[in-house]
């Protein structure tokens, strides 16, 4: 009996996370840009191309990268995402090859690098342009060889993993002035991806408007939230400097805040945020 409620547990979660996996790959918008992208995911997520992913910060590079991901012949098996711009150097190289204990000062434990853990399955390397040449280095060398050698030790230890990078930088201007390897972006560049600002897609405001209305009262555990046509107009007539990402936390906000079913423009917590951002005209 014990063993057979620990199975019905597993079973759950593993529901629940396929759920999650799929929630993280869901790309909203019917505009042309859109539409194009799901094309070119459909076509080459298949392949074991790597891939690079080019676009401004929050227009949804993640969102791309776990799409090609659910739709490759590797879906089934781990994606491991690395934020090459939020780690210190000093340990970027811990995190993606691993380490032996003792290898260096405050490694008390073996530990397995991304390059391992992704084994089989994905790699995603966010934001490769924040990355050291140093660590660029390493990380071509890998790439050729498909194989990895953690800190302190002598061996090496082959990988298999799809590689998918992106950056809100243009590496060709970074190669130039010699901030990114040129050799490495060949190696990585092989099937570019362009994820267009908000901007330039302005007419899958309201479908993004109205999906994490939904989506975030469900996380909160809040009613089904409307909002009015001129709350939507308002919110296409801004520039989003901050892309899909602004979007959302704008949205997040007012679930959080409000407890109106209905979020029309005039009097709402939203009119003043659009008065703030600059959509409407102050008073």
């Amino acid at each position: 009996m014990k063993n057979a409620i620990e199975s019905k547990k597993l079973r759950h979660e593993n529901i629940d996370l396929k759920k999650q996996l799929h929630t993280k790959s869901v790309i909203v918008g019917d505009s042309i840009p859109m539409k194009a992208l799901r094309q070119q995911i459909g076509l080459m997520a298949p392949t074991n191309g790597r891939v690079l992913i080019y676009g401004e910060s929050g227009t949804g590079k993640e969102l791309v990268a776990h799409a090609i991901h659910g739709q490759s012949l590797r879906k089934d098996e781990t994606f491991v995402e690395v934020n090459c711009a939020a780690i210190p150097e000093d340990l970027i190289e811990s995190e993606l090859f691993g380490h032996y204990k003792g290898s260096f000062p405050g490694a008390a434990v073996d530990k397995e690098g991304k390059f391992q853990k992704a084994n089989g399955g994905t790699l995603f390397l966010d934001e490769v342009g924040d990355m050291s040449l140093k660590t660029q280095s390493k990380v071509l060398r890998t790439l050729d060889e498909q194989r990895v050698a953690p800190l302190g030790g002598d061996q090496s230890i082959t990988v298999d993993a799809r590689i998918i990078a992106s950056t809100n930088k243009d590496l060709e201007e970074e190669i130039s002035i010699g901030n990114f390897r040129e050799d490495l972006f060949y190696r990585l560049n092989v099937i570019p991806f362009f994820v267009p600002p908000l901007r330039d897609r302005k007419e899958d405001v309201p479908m993004l408007a109205r999906h994490f209305l939904k989506d975030l009262a469900a996380t909160y555990g809040r009613r089904p939230r409307e909002i009015t046509d001129d709350a939507i107009e308002g919110l296409m007539r801004y520039s989003w400097p901050g892309n899909v990402r602004e979007l959302r936390n704008v949205i997040e906000r007012i679930v959080i805040t409000r407890a109106a079913e209905v979020l029309g423009l005039e009097r709402s917590h939203l009119y003043r945020k659009m008065k703030t951002l600059g959509i409407v005209a102050k008073e």
